[in-house]
């Protein structure tokens, strides 16, 4: 085809849909933000779930316009490998100090929570060399887990995005290890009580530990709430601490991912990881990864905190990290994210997201569950919530892919002015489709009525659709 005979070029991003524009974000105003499709702005949509559960500050927050304007004034840029910043080194001294006493030492910033997951395979790596023990290379993770869009990322993934790119990948077989998600909805039996369900997962993954020799495994990594992989599902009781044990015991790195669903958005103390739904600071990660709501939108910054372990391998060693990232400790980004971390420290807005996301969690629950319609599970906590369809309730079914449910709610809900996550089930049915929600911490007790509202009108509408359509018949 010659130059003058091509169709014209909609879109010049190459992002998303290739060959036209898409939706585009014009404008936001607290909980609320304008899209203009189609050439068309429709404005007052609430957001549900601020990009990718990034949002903690809503959108068009003065004082976070006034943060941003003092700290470009006041930043220089430095390569941190050379020269350091005062601002990298405050933001560390917070989120530490906001954290149980003694449980985190350190804190590397990077820009997205893809490059949060490679870092941390990267010192992860060198804290076995500092310890003279270069055999330790397996890394463990879990099924239907999502840990970023990079390659190392990817490599400790195991969901259906993943499967493409397996050519490209660390070793799935000698150095990828898997083994079994946390998936109560699913896959606690019967009769089985949560504790009784953590201690199955916990005993199959000491099999797995035993069965790849412990003297040649590196870490063991999981999603403290799971995203947008599985869908928010808590880990039964004494999950976690029974991997914290095994971790002990083998003498393995634990990592928490928390760059969803961490620095606020599921905290029930007012703080910002959410791992203190479950564990003592006694039983708190070796290596957490931090992002999203770290800089709510306003700049992109991530982060990887460093327990006192770690960095004491460190200082026994080398003292010193090997490389980094150009924009790694970006003065101006840790200075806006301090500044987002103190207002959401000083106005109790961790506290506020847990209780107000919790409401909202109960309240979805209530209507759907007690209703026919196509939920068949409501999960999730704090400000990270879940709902997930399902062909038939009772025998948890998921309905066929080709019905394309997760394009279709998102354009109901659209209509409806809600925006939302969702995602397609896996092609094994393993997970069904479902939809995520994660508002801004500021939300009150109207905008959780709101999406209620909102969110139960677009799934009925679709359940109604499928019911027409013959695809579901409860």
């Amino acid at each position: 085809m010659t130059a003058a005979t091509q169709a014209p070029q909609n879109s010049y991003n190459f992002q998303a849909t290739v060959d036209q524009v898409g939706p585009q974000i014009v404008g936001g105003q607290g909980v609320h933000i304008s899209i203009e499709r189609d050439g068309q702005v429709t404005d007052g949509i609430i957001d549900a779930i601020t990009g990718a559960a990034v949002g903690a500050l809503g959108h068009a927050d003065e004082e976070v316009y006034e943060i941003i304007n003092k700290a470009a004034r006041q930043s220089t840029y430095s390569y941190p490998c050379l020269v350091s910043n005062k601002s990298s080194e405050e933001l560390a001294k917070f989120y530490i100090d906001n954290s149980p006493k003694g449980v985190f030492s350190a804190a590397l910033w990077c820009t997205s929570g893809s490059e949060s997951n490679e870092n941390a395979l990267r010192l992860i790596r060198q804290y076995w060399l500092e310890r003279g023990r270069p055999e330790k290379v397996k890394l463990i993770s879990r099924e239907s887990s999502y840990h970023g869009f990079s390659l190392g990322a990817v490599s400790i993934s195991w969901n259906p995005r993943t499967e493409p790119y397996t050519p490209y990948l660390m070793d799935r077989e000698k150095i990828n290890i898997k083994i079994p998600c946390a998936y109560s909805y699913r896959f606690k039996k019967d009769g089985e009580t949560e504790e009784a369900y953590a201690q199955r997962l916990i005993e199959q993954t000491e099999k797995i530990i035993l069965e790849n020799d412990p003297d040649t495994i590196a870490s063991l990594t999981v999603e403290t709430l799971p995203g947008s992989s599985l869908g928010t599902c808590p880990p039964p009781k004494g999950y976690l601490k029974g991997l914290r044990d095994l971790c002990n015991k083998y003498d393995l790195i634990y990592h928490l991912d928390e760059v969803m669903c961490g620095t606020g958005r599921s905290n029930p103390n007012g703080a910002f990881n959410c791992w203190e739904n479950f564990l003592d600071p006694a039983d708190a990660p070796d290596i957490q990864t931090v992002g999203k709501t770290l800089g709510s939108g306003y700049v992109t910054i991530a982060g990887i905190l460093i327990g006192p372990k770690i960095r004491d391998a460190y200082l026994e060693g080398s003292k010193a990290i090997g490389g980094g990232h150009t924009y790694s400790s970006h003065a101006f980004n840790c200075a806006v994210s301090l500044g987002i971390m103190q207002k959401l420290k000083r106005d109790n807005l961790t506290a506020n997201i847990f209780e107000k996301g919790n409401l909202m969690g109960q309240k979805l629950k209530s209507i759907f569950l007690s209703e026919s319609n196509i939920v068949g599970d409501v999960r999730g906590i704090g400000g990270f919530w879940s709902i997930e369809f399902v062909k038939d309730r009772a025998t948890k079914e998921p309905f066929d892919l080709s019905l394309n449910l997760a394009p279709r709610i998102k354009a109901i809900a659209f209509q409806n002015k809600v925006n939302i996550m969702a995602m397609p089930g896996n092609p094994d049915g393993s997970c069904g489709d479902r939809i995520l929600l994660a508002p801004s911490f500021v939300i009150t007790e109207q905008n959780v009525d709101e999406i209620v509202e909102k969110v139960v009108k677009s799934v009925n509408q679709l359940t109604e659709e499928l019911r027409a359509e013959g695809a579901f018949q409860f």
